[in-house]
């Protein structure tokens, strides 16, 4: 058997943490472009929170991707 892979909160933060140094954008400045508290937003990327999807798409948008880049597929 092989490693057991992260939770899907620390896998998604690990993905939007890619996409928004990808982006060239602080945290401040990607949680202010999806409307969002920077501490909440710190928690997510962190895999403290199961995020909604509407939240998912929010940061999507705030990212200029595609929802499906956002889902960590590993």
């Amino acid at each position: 058997m092989g490693k057991p892979k992260p939770p899907i909160q620390n896998r998604f933060g690990n993905q939007l943490r890619r996409l928004r140094i990808e982006a060239d954008l602080t945290q401040d400045e990607l949680a202010k472009k999806a409307e969002m508290d920077r501490g909440y937003y710190q928690h997510i990327e962190a895999g403290r929170k199961n995020v909604t999807l509407e939240t998912v798409e929010r940061l999507a948008k705030a990212l200029g991707v595609s929802l499906r880049r956002m889902m960590p597929l590993k």
